[in-house]
């Protein structure tokens, strides 16, 4: 122990006064920075300190000189007395209480961390960067060591952190209120990382709330546990350059892009029935996502959601990465290895809503805060939980900073935007009178648009490499138009009429699509409306819907050409691809997150070939430029076929400048077709690029032997094709 200085006489009064003492001790204090700690008291200084158990109290610097000896001032723990110092610095005071002995560094002694730019950056909406100010952030201040805390509660009476490190005491940690953000923030020098912590608030009548999770926290416990976990920084060597490279450098309009939809804890399993970690995720899914032809995994929400039957769409911890499946760094290891073989990572998100649960962010200082008090605005009939209060400066701020960390910290390619639709309007899934219209009498929300479109400007105005994709299920115009055009700004949109028209038809028995003909044909109307996603997500295998299998009529036979002609018809069609995990083997079983997928299915020819073919459909969309560089643009399509209802027959053609283009002809009968005439844009052989009925893939093995040949008869192109039963084949031309 150094040698204690010479403590001067302090002329005024250093201790406190009682209505303080029991302000202190009942935790009711809003300001205790005010009185704890140190402060100047004429031309010397004191330290006041609230330390329960103690019995006596010394006071030190940080580098261990004592400086004074503390008069206890009630025996629940709170001392004062003067200080040997020159200037108002951090203490440190060894506690004791009988042969017990402790140091606890004073929090109250350390000045604010944030400053007033960020104040005013908050307050006005524009701050990009507050993933790095809000939250829990280790950092070095004032000399020590420690996590500095900050939460937005504005209606607030009092805000304290608590946690493992301060045995969950509210009178412990009582936060600094920023008046002009409305942020409260504290600097708790020792705290570690790994720690679990809450919020605990005092409302504005005074009632403690339930202690609240922190809406910034990076990580967060395992379920059913609900505290934030303080983290260090993400520290993660990133090897994809050239990846991010590729794709700030590219049109995503015309690259090819195939995504493989992942409920990442069931898509596998251990033995015991455990979920996988990221890294046993990433030494599977990554290869086989390689192997398998796809461009993009897109998983389902993988932030921190209390509720496994949710799927993760009812989050409430937007930055944190769920603890199921290991620290945020497992994560980031995860996209790092995606990177590093080419494939993107798109991250379901869902600013829509959030769940009631009271650790959550509903009612969080006390008030509606990230929500509308009004339930007719901030209350989700379809889903029991609220809807944030888009038209609130804070809360646009905390979703596009949100969405700005997972591309930054995470390098995410991109963002599904879960729900749109709800977002849109006011009237969504509601009746008459139970719905506010907006300031024109309308029922768009026009707060939710604006949201929508600084999302959009923000993250590709910051990350050109990401691209944002709209689940929106109705016809809003220009969702994946600029912004500056009028549009929401989004890159995609996911052609939720596709999904419902094609799988209309393709329920039906052959025998009666005849008559369904217009439900293939009408989406060629508005296909290049949008920059479509082709979506056979998870949407449709769930709640008693039975997988795509499964929808197929006829025997088994005819249920698996039924759906291999199916998904040849979709990868040939245009628009980007998205299939959801176990599709792609074609899973009797409707998809349940409780378990694995059946993977022992493989074993079987059927299903195996299924998986073969999806395989071989994304490896020909990715080589073949005319099937994906106008995915977007009318002038990449041509029909060849489109009125022949009569034998259920489709055919048109897929083109890109400079390129050769290729034929996609389907047959949605069992009928084998010998000697079907099609029209074709250039004489020669054209070669049989792909054939669902093939052997390899369960067929029947009937086609053309690998070749046609096209006539030109008198300025008139056609060929005599054998088309397969429930079948989709390829042409190019060889030349």
């Amino acid at each position: 122990m150094k040698t204690p200085k010479t403590v001067p006489e302090v002329k005024l009064s250093w201790e406190i006064s009682a209505d303080e003492i029991t302000a202190i001790l009942a935790g009711s204090h809003s300001n205790p920075f005010a009185v704890l700690g140190v402060h100047q008291a004429g031309d010397a200084f004191v330290a006041r300190c609230f330390i329960p158990g103690a019995e006596e109290v010394t006071a030190m610097t940080l580098d261990g000189s004592v400086i004074g000896e503390l008069k206890q001032l009630h025996a629940d723990g709170v001392f004062a007395g003067p200080v040997s110092l020159t200037k108002l610095q951090p203490v440190r005071y060894r506690a004791r209480r009988g042969d017990a002995e402790w140091a606890v560094t004073d929090p109250y002694s350390f000045g604010p961390v944030l400053g007033p730019m960020d104040d005013y950056f908050a307050r006005q909406g524009s701050h990009l960067r507050l993933f790095d100010k809000m939250g829990a952030h280790l950092i070095k201040h004032d000399g020590a060591q420690g996590i500095h805390f900050a939460v937005w509660a504005p209606n607030a009476q009092r805000v304290s952190v608590v946690g493992d490190f301060n045995n969950w005491d509210g009178r412990r940690h009582v936060m600094r209120f920023r008046a002009d953000s409305g942020i409260w923030e504290i600097f708790a020098p020792d705290v570690p990382i790994g720690v679990a912590y809450k919020f605990e608030i005092r409302g504005q009548d005074g009632v403690l709330l339930p202690l609240k999770a922190d809406p910034f926290a990076r990580r967060s416990e395992l379920r059913p546990k609900t505290a934030s976990i303080t983290a260090a920084e993400l520290e993660q060597e990133w090897e994809d350059e050239a990846h991010l490279k590729h794709w700030r450098e590219t049109d995503k309009r015309r690259q090819p892009i195939s995504i493989y939809e992942v409920h990442a804890a069931s898509w596998q399993r251990r033995q015991d029935g455990t979920m996988l970690s990221w890294d046993e995720l990433a030494s599977s899914l990554i290869p086989y996502c390689t192997d398998m032809g796809f461009t993009h995994i897109e998983f389902l929400p993988i932030t921190e959601y209390p509720y496994d039957p949710s799927w993760g769409y009812q989050t409430t911890g937007l930055y944190a990465p769920t603890a199921r499946f290991g620290e945020p760094e497992g994560f980031a290891r995860f996209v790092n290895g995606c990177h590093k073989v080419g494939i993107g990572v798109i991250l379901d998100w869902v600013p829509a809503h959030f769940p009631t649960d009271e650790h959550g962010l509903g009612w969080f200082d006390g008030t509606a805060l990230y929500e509308h008090e009004d339930p007719r605005k901030g209350f989700h009939p379809d889903w029991s939980t609220a809807i944030y209060n888009f038209g609130r400066t804070e809360v646009v701020s905390y979703l596009v900073n949100n969405a700005l960390y997972w591309a930054e910290k995470f390098h995410l390619d991109g963002l599904r935007v879960d729900a749109v639709a709800s977002m849109l309007y006011l009237d969504y899934s509601r009746k008459h009178g139970e719905w506010i219209p907006n300031e024109y009498g309308g029922n768009e929300n026009l707060e939710a648009v604006r949201f929508l479109q600084d999302l959009n400007i923000r993250i590709y105005g910051k990350n050109s490499n990401v691209m944002t994709i709209a689940e929106e299920s109705t016809s809003w115009p220009k969702v994946s138009q600029p912004v500056h055009e009028g549009g929401l700004g989004f890159g995609f949109k996911w052609n939720m009429g596709f999904m419902h028209d094609t799988l209309s038809y393709m329920s039906r028995d052959p025998i009666y699509r005849g008559h369904h003909h217009n439900e293939l044909t009408f989406g060629l109307l508005y296909a290049y409306s949008e920059n479509f996603v082709l979506p056979l997500s998870h949407d449709e295998v769930v709640h008693g819907k039975g997988s795509l299998i499964a929808k197929m009529p006829g025997d088994d036979w005819q249920k698996f050409a039924n759906l291999r002609a199916y998904y040849a018809y979709m990868w040939g069609y245009p628009g980007k691809k998205l299939l959801f995990m176990g599709q792609e083997f074609a899973q009797w079983s409707e998809w349940s997150e409780e378990k694995a997928l059946d993977w022992n299915l493989l074993q079987y020819r059927m299903h195996e070939g299924m998986r073969r073919l999806v395989r071989d459909l994304n490896f020909t969309y990715r080589s073949k430029p005319a099937l994906h560089e106008r995915d977007c643009e009318g002038e990449g399509f041509e029909w060849l076929v489109a009125d022949d209802h009569q034998n259920s027959v489709f055919a048109w053609l897929r083109k890109a400048p400079g390129q050769k283009p290729v034929a996609v002809i389907t047959n949605f009968t069992p009928v084998y077709r010998e000697n079907y005439s099609i029209r074709l844009p250039s004489a020669g052989r054209w070669r049989e690029i792909l054939n669902t009925d093939a052997d390899i893939y369960g067929g029947s093995g009937k086609g053309n032997g690998g070749r046609v040949q096209a006539v030109d008869a008198g300025g008139n192109i056609t060929c005599s094709i054998t088309l397969p039963p429930l079948a989709t084949i390829m042409l190019e031309p060889e030349n």
